[in-house]
């Protein structure tokens, strides 16, 4: 594998907080470390409020993890496009992340706790 990925639990508890809301707050989380990378921190969609989430037409590959889907919050202020991301079938090393979401920080806070 050109690129190294790490996954690890992370410890402690997160919030995961957009537009003035709290979405979810997780023990569950896991983050994915690659390469030079800042971390990624994915957190189990049981543990989100995903009636808030819409998949969108968004995806992109990483050779490494698979293909990723993109969701759109709607925010009570309105939708934030492609505010986060699951590799929903991710490739076999990477199987630990299905089930979860990613975020884009500068859209969503997800913060320790």
């Amino acid at each position: 594998m050109a690129n190294q990925i790490k996954l690890r639990n992370a410890s402690g508890k997160y919030s995961i907080r957009a537009a003035g809301a709290v979405l979810g707050e997780s023990n569950n989380v896991i983050e994915l470390s690659e390469d030079d990378l800042a971390p990624v921190l994915y957190v189990p969609r049981a543990d989100l409020a995903m009636a808030f989430f819409d998949k969108t037409d968004t995806s992109t590959h990483c050779p490494h993890k698979g293909d990723a889907s993109y969701y759109t919050l709607e925010a009570k202020s309105g939708p934030i496009k492609d505010a986060a991301w699951s590799y929903e079938t991710p490739n076999e090393d990477m199987a630990a992340i299905a089930g979860h979401l990613a975020f884009n920080t500068s859209k969503v806070t997800v913060e320790e706790v």
